[in-house]
């Protein structure tokens, strides 16, 4: 009997189990493809698009470049999963049965109850994201003067709060535009989690570029334009840009599945508590032992080879891998410049220059030319 398989997401996750299922799968299942949007963006280069909204047309690539004529592709909002029916619902079409689901949503952002906070912010999860931290930007520092700049504050200084301070300041500079840029962080330091070198790195790299950095002190409640701290002065803003944390989308909300916040729970071989339910990305959270894989584009990347297998094996009942994550290091960029850290098979902890900005262009063309071609990412390769 033929198989339906279908895959929810078109983000890293999604697009590449996509493109592995479509090697593995051959004749044995019918493919389908659902997503809100009908292209993939390469999300980790989309603060990129904060500075010149031009460079979209290269981290965007049809769904056309990547699916097979043989598979199916719908543009639908997944709205919900019936695990015992076996269905995905949607918003305006009608449900779509399986036997095995690949659920590769992504996330949305978290808010953590500050008050005020998602009213009066904006968010970097998609292209449109992005395109409106542009013209908020821009229309902000139309109205200022010199002697009063447009304050952009941005929320959390982890990886994208770090790049997208570093694309404003870029933009800043290339209109020679009155703006103050304000990182808030509410730990002890930026980039939270991560070596002190490559933070005093990152940190250097930011003060140059003329973003202040604020530390130690948690916001308290974000109004229209000024976000109260626990200790610190409030810091008045025309513009909140937030990227301080994940959650699972609501499409997951009462999902019968063993979840937390919306991402559902896997094994390291990306089955959940359904057998017939598989779950990759930011709206997974993966078994790895001491701690889960982390909500990054490269463990997506990673896990999505596997998943991609893991199905076919599972329509076939052959063992199921085990995935392990393997990180390979960390590449930042802010604005024009990047920071490398512990990257595999380098014998330098950290370093920034050309080898860095370029090896993060790398980075980003090779996922472009797995999931296209290389041709598509040499075109790319300006933009990245």
């Amino acid at each position: 009997m033929t198989e339906n398989v279908v895959v929810l997401g078109a983000g890293y996750a999604g697009a590449g189990a996509i493109n592995k299922l479509q090697s593995e799968l051959g004749g044995n299942a019918r493919l389908t493809w659902i997503a809100d949007v009908d292209y993939h963006l390469v999300l980790h280069e989309s603060h990129r698009v904060i500075r010149d909204p031009n460079v979209r047309s290269d981290i965007t690539f049809p769904v056309e470049d990547i699916a097979d004529p043989s598979t199916r592709f719908i543009q639908d909002e997944v709205t919900g999963l019936d695990v015992d029916e076996q269905v995905v619902e949607l918003a305006d079409g009608d449900d779509v049965d399986y036997d095995y689901v690949l659920v590769g949503l992504g996330s949305q952002t978290a808010y953590y109850g500050i008050p005020g906070l998602e009213d009066h912010s904006l968010t970097l999860k998609s292209l449109d994201d992005a395109l409106e931290i542009h013209e908020a930007v821009k229309d902000a520092s139309q109205a200022a003067t010199r002697g009063e700049p447009a304050q952009v504050v941005i929320g959390g200084a982890g990886l994208s709060g770090i790049q997208t301070a570093g694309e404003i300041a870029e933009f800043r500079d290339n209109h020679r535009a009155p703006i103050e840029i304000h990182l808030v962080e509410a730990l002890e330091e930026i980039f939270p989690g991560n070596d002190p070198e490559v933070q005093q790195a990152l940190r250097d790299l930011l003060e140059d570029a003329g973003v202040q950095i604020h530390t130690d002190d948690p916001i308290t409640e974000a109004k229209e334009d000024v976000i109260e701290f626990d200790e610190g002065e409030p810091l008045d803003h025309d513009v909140l840009v937030w990227t301080g944390g994940i959650t699972g989308r609501d499409a997951m909300d009462g999902v019968d599945l063993e979840n937390e916040h919306n991402r559902v729970n896997t094994e390291a071989n990306f089955q959940t508590s359904n057998e017939r339910v598989f779950a990759i990305g930011d709206s997974a959270i993966i078994d790895q032992g001491d701690q889960p894989a982390p909500p990054t584009a490269q463990a997506a990347w990673q896990a999505a080879e596997v998943a991609g297998e893991n199905i076919s094996r599972a329509i076939e009942n052959r063992p199921l891998k085990t995935w392990e994550y393997n990180d390979k290091g960390t590449v930042v960029s802010v604005g024009e410049k990047a920071v490398a850290h512990d990257v595999q098979m380098l014998p330098v902890d950290t370093f920034g220059g050309f080898p860095a900005k370029n090896l993060k262009k790398m980075i980003a063309a090779r996922w472009i030319a797995d999931i296209t071609s290389w041709n598509v990412a040499r075109k790319s390769w300006s933009s990245l």
